[in-house]
């Protein structure tokens, strides 16, 4: 595995063809619902005055906000751990030899044996943004998780409306490709909106209570929590933790640089 990372833009890639392939069907289905929804219903009903303009650009946000986290999660170096790290004499206590590539790293680090290195606080390696979610880049993905149900909901509810609430529409361009296939594209839109819901609020639910319970995914498949004897922590401080910042609101924006909390080990690189 290859990790191109760009100095000067921070960003990461791993060279997986089956992580590039999932993360294009993402993104398909996001640009697909970015295009023929508005299409098909926000802008004709908002040109009748059926709907009104703040539910338009709420829509666009959403999406906004979706295709940033997307890009941001799957770029983002998720905390690779340098060839010769940095470790401070206080803290060698809280080191240990990797056995797969003999590197020295923090505890509640792991190996990603597809990307080939280690990752602080890896959660897992997801193949939907094609990256592993570790200390650096959780934040992001949990951001992904949360505004892909937004969006998908959204489009769920706006697809329900044409199909039984909204006034028909008179049809002026009859021979356009989405007056023609209107129905098809609104059923392959609701399948899709079905299928990222179900995943993402399944996906979303585990997040959070790893979250609270102030573990990752690889040490609750591991058991690893049943070795580590540390009171709970309370929530307000494990999702500063992965955000970056106790500021609540920032929690919900993708575009913020993420800086880790005072106290905090090791930099960020987001």
């Amino acid at each position: 595995m290859i990790v191109k990372r760009s100095m000067k833009l921070r960003l990461h890639f791993v060279v997986d063809p089956m992580g590039w392939f999932c993360i294009s069907t993402v993104f398909f289905i996001w640009l697909y619902n970015s295009v023929f929804i508005p299409q098909l219903v926000l802008l004709p009903h908002f040109q009748e005055g059926h709907i009104p303009g703040a539910l338009v650009v709420s829509y666009y946000l959403a999406s906004l906000l979706c295709v940033t986290a997307l890009f941001r999660a799957s770029t983002a170096d998720p905390g690779r751990l340098p060839q010769n790290p940095h470790i401070p004499h206080s803290e060698r206590d809280q080191w240990e030899l990797c056995n797969k590539c003999n590197l020295m790293r923090p505890k509640r680090s792991h190996h990603c044996s597809r990307c080939g290195h280690c990752v602080r606080r890896m959660d897992h390696h997801c193949p939907w943004i094609n990256n592993c979610v570790g200390e650096d880049n959780h934040w992001l993905f949990l951001q992904l998780c949360f505004y892909t149900q937004v969006l998908s909901l959204f489009t769920l509810g706006l697809d329900f409306c044409q199909y039984y609430y909204f006034q028909p529409l008179p049809r002026a361009d009859e021979e356009g490709f989405t007056s023609r296939h209107e129905l098809a594209l609104l059923r392959i839109s609701t399948f899709m909106g079905l299928l990222m819901f179900g995943g993402m609020s399944n996906l979303f639910y585990t997040q959070i209570t790893g979250i609270l319970a102030d573990t990752t995914t690889i040490e609750k498949m591991s058991h690893f929590l049943d070795e580590i004897n540390q009171p709970r922590k309370p929530w307000q401080q494990t999702f500063a933790e992965v955000f970056g910042t106790r500021w609540k609101i920032l929690w919900f924006l993708p575009f913020r640089r993420r800086q880790p909390l005072r106290g905090h080990s090791f930099p960020s690189h987001v």
